[in-house]
């Protein structure tokens, strides 16, 4: 999970790199898709959520060469408060109740 935050300057400066990025990541293994969403409370204020398949292609995409370069967009965007963190699943329910497994959507 990342934060980032529209500068006053240039509304909508989020939802672009958003877009341009997760253009560029279509097809990455492993990674399941993204979303961004932004505060009810400060529309200016923003998270995008990724959801990987396994932590190891998460750490396998994160380390390689591709990485920085494709999410540089974003990096002068992010809120400076708050620190990307990385959240694993330990449970989940769906409409019929409990999930069996982890990441079972």
């Amino acid at each position: 999970m990342l934060w980032a935050i529209d500068p006053p300057e240039d509304p909508g400066a989020v939802e672009r790199a958003y877009h341009e990025i997760s253009s560029k990541l279509v097809g990455t293994p492993g990674l399941l898709g993204n979303r961004l969403l932004r505060s009810a409370a400060e529309p200016a204020k923003f998270a995008v959520v990724s959801e990987w398949a396994s932590m190891a292609e998460f750490v396998t995409w994160e380390r390689g060469a591709d990485h920085k370069p494709a999410t540089s967009p974003l990096r002068p965007l992010q809120d400076p408060a708050m620190r990307a963190t990385i959240f694993t699943e330990v449970a989940a329910y769906g409409p019929d109740g409990p999930f069996t497994e982890p990441n079972g959507f």
